[in-house]
């Protein structure tokens, strides 16, 4: 798949004899020396411009600032694609909430939506969860505005406000989010959030607990590291333990019994305190959500002045690529059925281990050419793929062979499998041509032609007799371009980067 949203198209012409590691090493070096050029809305827009997206029409100013690229990736709703491993994951987490728990009706004490559109204000995304005006967060560099007013949500905290207001207490949001950011393997433009809101009053607060009718929600106090001003530390405690031991049964259904888990202290403006749990995977602690006691700041605002509330959120796609193994974020936007498919599972909690492929795109091209009539060897042909093709070409099977009537000459013909990068003699110009789709590097090569004139073969033209068609045909297939990405997730020469600090669900 493409890398980068913001890598400009290049096209390359070299010789297909030359070596691998040469057409990779000219592509980063292209990669690092230029400024990749995006389709970005400009600043100085013409009176009376506007965005269309999602049915609705919003002009346009100097804070908009959203590419193509981007707005081509709102209203895919890669959670909601059945079997998409995003799916998967948000499937097991509303599986478990809904068994864990429920209301006194017997139904699911926690709602969920993901439906809600990523297009809001930029009060409901900063304002109302309590963000000052001058907080970095703010800035065009980090976020997607479709003008001053309207952006891309860059969290789905930027719900919390209006479902409070709408009076639920327990409810799950799970939705696309929209932040710029670096280019690597565990950063994109678009990621998914699950979060989780849950509040309590005070009878079901203390509930179990002895003398709880003694004990409060609120007093007024002075703020701590531990506690807001307006909340009792026997309630802070209690949020504090409730919202741990939740999100502790949920990464225990997610990954199973014996994982090591710890807490970290840490800092968001819309809870305090705040926490980090981090999960030792393989020997490797990783975070993998951000959660805490929500401000009573905001949720008196939204209209529930008698409770009190925590609140956390997590990265669908952090917990995919470790559960799933899955190296790279750019992976989740495949629309390859060779990734797809493999996540089509009858249980949702069925382990999956992602088996690596190319990011490549597959490619179906045609070859046949006629075989010399003594003297020739399917390893003739093997050898001279070999020989301009290199590790490029990962395998070449014989389906069937045609035998002219007339001439008495015989033909084979080829419908190549999905590849990553396929070599294909055209059956009318002989040409070579080499699809390096990382960075759209078109090869043309007449090398094979000639060779294949060397060595007693010729291309077989279109024939009157005989179409060629999908029945009669050699598959072949072909390999990376000089390892530019291994199982490991790692590019060769390049050791796997972990997870970024940076890269917080709730930045």
């Amino acid at each position: 798949m493409v890398c980068s949203a913001l890598r400009r198209v290049i096209h390359v012409h070299i010789c297909l004899a030359r070596k691998a590691s040469h057409a990779r090493r000219g592509y980063q070096h292209q990669a690092r020396d230029s400024r990749p050029a995006a389709s970005v809305l400009p600043a100085q827009v013409a009176p009376g411009s506007v965005v269309e997206l999602l049915g609705k029409s919003y002009p346009q100013d100097d804070h908009t600032n959203l590419t193509q690229k981007v707005l081509s990736k709102v209203g895919r709703n890669l959670h909601n694609q059945q079997h998409h491993p995003l799916w998967l994951i948000k499937e097991r987490v509303k599986e478990h909430f809904y068994r864990q728990y429920v209301g006194r009706s017997g139904t699911p004490l926690f709602s969920v939506y993901d439906h809600l559109s990523p297009v809001v204000t930029t009060w409901q995304n900063f304002d109302s969860l309590l963000i000052p005006a001058d907080h970095p967060s703010r800035k065009k560099g980090d976020n997607y505005y479709l003008n001053q007013t309207h952006m891309l949500r860059a969290h789905t905290s930027a719900h919390q406000w209006d479902l409070l207001h709408a009076g639920l207490n327990a409810f799950l949001v799970v939705g696309d989010v929209y932040r710029r950011d670096q280019i690597d393997s565990q950063h994109y433009p678009v990621f998914h959030q699950l979060e989780g809101v849950r509040l309590f009053s005070k009878h079901e607060l203390f509930a179990g607990i002895q003398d709880g009718e003694s004990l409060q929600l609120f007093e007024q106090s002075s703020r701590s590291g531990h506690k807001q001003e307006t909340h009792t530390m026997e309630a802070t405690k209690l949020m504090e333990f409730d919202l741990k031991q939740t999100l502790t049964r949920l990464v225990t259904h997610l990954f199973g019994d014996g994982l090591e888990i710890r807490w970290v202290d840490c800092y968001f403006p819309f809870t305090h305190p705040s926490f980090e749990m981090e999960i030792n995977f393989h020997g490797e602690w990783l975070e993998v959500l951000g959660c805490g006691v929500m401000e009573q700041q905001l949720v008196n605002s939204a209209g529930a002045q008698d409770q009190i509330g925590w609140a956390f959120g997590l990265g669908l796609e952090r917990l995919a690529m470790i559960l799933y193994d899955i190296p790279d974020i750019r992976l989740f936007w495949s629309e390859d059925e060779r990734f797809l498919k493999q996540f089509c599972v009858s249980d949702i909690n069925q382990k999956v281990k992602f088996q690596p492929l190319s990011r490549y795109p597959a490619l179906i091209n045609d070859i046949s050419f006629w075989l010399p009539s003594e003297n020739y060897a399917e390893n003739d042909f093997y050898d001279l793929v070999r020989t301009i093709g290199g590790d490029l070409v990962e395998k070449v099977d014989l389906i069937d062979k045609f035998e002219h009537p007339k001439q008495n000459q015989e033909v084979w013909e080829n419908k190549p499998a999905p590849a990553t990068t396929s070599t294909t003699t055209s059956t009318t110009s002989t040409t070579v041509w080499v699809h390096l789709q990382e960075g759209q590097c078109i090869v043309p090569s007449p090398s094979l032609s000639a060779s294949l004139q060397g060595s007693g073969l010729s291309a077989a033209e279109p024939s009157s007799q005989r179409p060629v068609s999908h029945e009669d045909s050699m598959e072949v297939s072909a390999g990376r371009v000089s390892g530019p990405r291994q199982s490991d997730g790692s590019e060769q020469g390049r050791p796997a980067q972990p997870f970024s600090k940076e890269d917080r669900p709730w930045k």
